[in-house]
């Protein structure tokens, strides 16, 4: 509100209101001096009509200022879900994670005489599965898609896109005659969707014994695969789909630690696939230059 001063016996008073990137005029009039009876009956009018106009816009304004918060949040991950699934970067690196992974085989296969009993442990999510278009969904409705509520829903009726790489490795590892498990924690209410889902990509060795979706930890469900094959080699966009040391709650430094401490392991039985869009590093504290 501002007062403009006195202009020949009379005050101007100018009553506005900000509402987002707008400036509405809500009363504009002169206060005389020494208004009638009359004169006091409008303004009291006035003032009743400012007060219910200005209540109005303060919720509004409120309902506006959650919404944008909303979106906000949800718009977080917009950076991460345009590399995932925009990039030719990922698509890239996708490529040569799983040509090194087929190298990497072919050098372990040289040395073993005996495949049958030879098994490669894969993550199915965002390491053969491209899940991007939920996600984006999922983002353009300001709903964060880290409650995973929409998921369940996604197994039964999305039509999600394979890695790039994918396919060829384990069609490779295949022909090799290797045991092909996916480990992963999608529902397993929803496994007869889930496996039709891999078949109709055109995926082999989808067979009831060799989905193991959540039920177990997947470290119980990888040393129930141990008890009859020797695995080979761990894929996964995740560490804990390597290893259960990596499932804590001692955060991402703690774990960047443990990945120093098992670097022999990575590029020759741990292979990780790059996920930009979720995982437990969204969470995590950023460090700043800080100019001396």
């Amino acid at each position: 509100m501002g007062v403009l001063p006195a202009v020949a016996g009379y005050n101007v008073c100018h009553i506005s209101l900000v509402y987002g990137c707008h400036i509405v005029v809500i009363l504009s009039g002169y206060l005389l001096a020494h208004p009638t009876h009359n004169e006091v009956h409008i303004m009291k009018k006035h003032a009743l009509l400012f007060s219910a106009i200005a209540t109005v816009a303060l919720f509004s304004s409120a309902a506006f200022a959650a919404k944008s918060a909303n979106v906000c949040q949800a718009k977080t991950y917009e950076m991460g879900l345009r590399y995932q699934q925009q990039s030719a970067e990922i698509a890239a690196l996708q490529l040569q994670t799983y040509h090194f992974a087929q190298q990497r085989l072919a050098e372990i296969l040289r040395h073993k005489k005996d495949h049958h009993k030879l098994a490669v442990v894969m993550d199915l999510d965002e390491t053969i599965l491209d899940n991007t278009a939920l996600l984006v969904r999922d983002m353009q409705n300001c709903h964060d898609y880290t409650h995973w509520d929409t998921w369940s829903d996604w197994e039964v009726k999305g039509h999600p896109r394979l890695i790039p790489g994918a396919k060829a490795f384990i069609e490779y590892a295949n022909r090799r005659g290797v045991n092909i498990f996916y480990v992963s924690d999608r529902y397993k209410k929803n496994k007869k969707y889930t496996m039709h889902t891999l078949k109709e990509l055109g995926l082999p060795q989808v067979k009831d014994d060799h989905v193991l979706l959540y039920s177990t930890s997947k470290q119980q469900r990888r040393e129930h695969i141990r008890k009859h094959y020797h695995i080979i080699m761990l894929m996964g966009d995740s560490l804990p789909d390597l290893s259960a040391i990596f499932k804590n709650k001692k955060g991402t430094h703690y774990n960047r630690e443990l990945v120093e401490k098992n670097r022999k392991h990575f590029g020759r039985d741990w292979i990780v696939l790059p996920n930009a869009a979720y995982g437990a590093w969204t969470k995590a504290k950023l460090r700043a230059w800080h100019e001396q």
